[in-house]
Formats: C-alpha cells, sequence, structure tokens
C-alpha cells in the first residue's frame, strides 16, 4: 500500500506546523536529550521506522456519503486521479479512480501489517484470496516470494460520511524467509487484546494488542514465517490511548530490541521528563522504564518494537531483498509469471456481493468473524 507503482510526486506533509503550537523545536530537543530517550524524528508521510520495520503510514481520510458503489458521491473534479495523495476536503482517492484505494500492485519480501481503525478495506489477490474487513480487524500478509493484491476502501454508507482510519506497516523478512510462499490471515478485532489499566489516580490507558504481550495479554500468533513468529526477537505493535493527565511506565524489553514511539495525537505529553507535542517519533531505551504523563487531553500512539534482522535491505518500490541481484531476480520473476496472475475482474475489485466481514483463503476456506 502507499507506494506501489513507485514514489509519489507529491510527498503529503500531514502533521500541524509544529512552531505555531509551541516553541519547542528539534534543536531544543536535542539540547533536553537523556535517558531513556534516544532521538526524536519529526513525522513525515510515510512514518520513519527502523529495523526491523522498513515502512509505516498513517492513513486517515473522512470520506464524504457513499454514491450506492462504493465510490464518494460528491463530484472528482480537480483531483490528479490515479496520483491523488493531496488531503481535498479532508480525504484522497490515492491510485483509485471510482473508488478511494490501492488497486493491483505486487509485493515480495516482507509482510504487511494493516490495521483497519474505522472504515473497510476490501482485499483481493493473486492467489484468488479476498475479504473485506475493518472496524478494529487486522490483516497480516506475508508477501514472501511474491503477490498481487489490491486495496480498496468501500464507501458502504449512503447516507451519512465514511470516515476511513488505517495504519500500514511493513516488517521486513530475514533473507531465509523472503521466498517463502505468500500467505495471510485475519486477527478479527474480538481476537485482538484490548487492554484497559487504570494509573495510580484511576485514569485510564486503553491498549490493543496486535503484536507480543503486555502484562500477560498475548496478540495472536503472526503468520509462521513471520519474524515476529519468534518471541525472542521481541516484536510488538501496539497502540496506546490515555485518558487526559493518564500515567503510564512501559515494560521493559530486552537492550537487543529497538522501541519507537510515533505520538499522532494529543496536545502534549512527558516522556521520562521530557515535554513533546504530536508530530514526532520518540526512540527509547526498551531496555529501560519509559515513563509516559498525558497531558490535558486524550493522546494517541502507536508503538513499534523489535530486535532488528541486522541484514542488508535494498528495495525498489515495493519488492525488498539482500541484494540488487536479489532484486533483478524479482523482477525477472514478477515479469515471467506476474505472481500468479490477476484472477478478478479489474484492478480496483470491490466485493459488491458481500454484505459483511469475511475472509477467503486460497484453499477456499470461508471464514466470517461473529
Amino acid at each position: 500500500m502507499c507506494h506501489p507503482y513507485g514514489a509519489v510526486s507529491q510527498v503529503e506533509q500531514t502533521m500541524i506546523n509544529l512552531k505555531e503550537r509551541t516553541s519547542l523545536t528539534l534543536a531544543s530537543y536535542s539540547k533536553k536529550m537523556s535517558e531513556p530517550v534516544i532521538s526524536v524524528t519529526q513525522l513525515s508521510f510515510p512514518w520513519p521506522t527502523m529495523d526491523p520495520f522498513i515502512f509505516c503510514v498513517h492513513h486517515l481520510d473522512r470520506y464524504p456519503a457513499g454514491n450506492g458503489d462504493f465510490g464518494p458521491s460528491v463530484s472528482l473534479e480537480g483531483r490528479n486521479i490515479g496520483q491523488d495523495f493531496t488531503i481535498k476536503d479532508g480525504w484522497r482517492m490515492y491510485h483509485g479512480s471510482k473508488v478511494p484505494g490501492f488497486p493491483a500492485h505486487p509485493h515480495s519480501g516482507f509482510e504487511t501489517v494493516t490495521i483497519a481503525r474505522q472504515g473497510f478495506i476490501d482485499h483481493s489477490d493473486s492467489l484468488g484470496a479476498a475479504g473485506r474487513f475493518g472496524e478494529g480487524d487486522v490483516q497480516w500478509m506475508t508477501a514472501g516470494s511474491g503477490v498481487q493484491h489490491c486495496e480498496m476502501f468501500p464507501l458502504i454508507q449512503t447516507e451519512k460520511p465514511n470516515t476511513t482510519e488505517l495504519f500500514q506497516i511493513w516488517l521486513n523478512l530475514p533473507a531465509g524467509s523472503k521466498t517463502v510462499p505468500a500467505h495471510f490471515k485475519m486477527l478479527w478485532a474480538d481476537s485482538v487484546p484490548k487492554v484497559t489499566i487504570a494509573d495510580s489516580h484511576g485514569k485510564n490507558i486503553h491498549l490493543e494488542i496486535i503484536a507480543g504481550s503486555f502484562n500477560g495479554h498475548r496478540a495472536p500468533a503472526p503468520n509462521p514465517d513471520s519474524w515476529a513468529a519468534n518471541s525472542e526477537n521481541e516484536v510488538a505493535i501496539w497502540t496506546l490511548r490515555m485518558e487526559p493527565g493518564a500515567v503510564i511506565e512501559l515494560p521493559v524489553a530486552s537492550v537487543r530490541s529497538k522501541r519507537c514511539l510515533y505520538f499522532f495525537d494529543g496536545e502534549s505529553v512527558t516522556i521520562s521528563g521530557q515535554n513533546f507535542v504530536p508530530g514526532y517519533r520518540i526512540q527509547v531505551h526498551a531496555s529501560e522504564v519509559t515513563r509516559i504523563e498525558n497531558g490535558p487531553v486524550e493522546s494517541q500512539f502507536l508503538l513499534l518494537q523489535g530486535a532488528p534482522i541486522g541484514e542488508p535491505v535494498v528495495q525498489y518500490g515495493p519488492f525488498v531483498a539482500n541484494t540488487q541481484e536479489e532484486i533483478r531476480q524479482i523482477l525477472s520473476s514478477y515479469q515471467r509469471t506476474q505472481f500468479g496472475g490477476w484472477p478478478w475482474p479489474d484492478y480496483e475489485h470491490v466485493h459488491r456481493e458481500a454484505a459483511g466481514k469475511f475472509a477467503k483463503y486460497p484453499d477456499g476456506r470461508t471464514e466470517i468473524p461473529a
């Protein structure tokens, strides 16, 4: 997702101008730097990541009511259809021409973890797998040796707006797993642990555990060939939502792991004695206690953590390998096989016949959440 056909011509700056919100700058942060904070990086589009992660993006689009054909009910005039990454009226079409989203595109050599917080995503792929998920569901897809898929955002509601919000995270695969068969699974919303803890003053912190564990609450198993499948790699993907004034101390991991907090919504927080406003990635020592004290309004974070794979990364658009020669081999394979071809009626396929959430797997098995 996001840049399947190469770099986008218009780079989107989604965060507010922090100079209007605070006198703190990156320079002043660096002067105040102390343990356990390691570094601070301003968020761009996409968000910066660290090994074992190679990509992260937060999409938030306030789509209007649907037109009954899963597209927006308003005119698309003035939009750069096919490359619409500029927020206009609060939303974007991305690479879609009629329905927002990302038409068929290939991936190889890594995994995508798609956290659908609001709205819906229609998945179709070259293996014949398909699905509709959203409203808290997570899709975990291992691209492995290669797969084509499309990810469209059907505007299902025709009488009210269709806000769509999601994270897509690319998790690298080690060399020994880069050519495994493609595979995907659904982590339906009711299977993702949702933990609410109260601090000493009764203020709540709400966590969702997509990968890893927190205080005995363990996420569903990731795909079998994932770097996250080995608990020694300490891969964690959490979202945190903190009430005003809430305080939490994050549990420690090993010194080997890297941990980043993405502060994307709120007004202000204090992290181990340092003040921050939204729009920053804060890297902290995973092996040291990190204390987060929220400010006067609700704040939200994405946490990414994991032991580095520590291998060379060569990326060519949607293809990830360890060497340039491997990239050439992937390109040759895709040109020859199209990773199985495209079995759907069009490259912007949406599931018009589906009344609700479902997942259909390559073996023909169909899964419908409770």
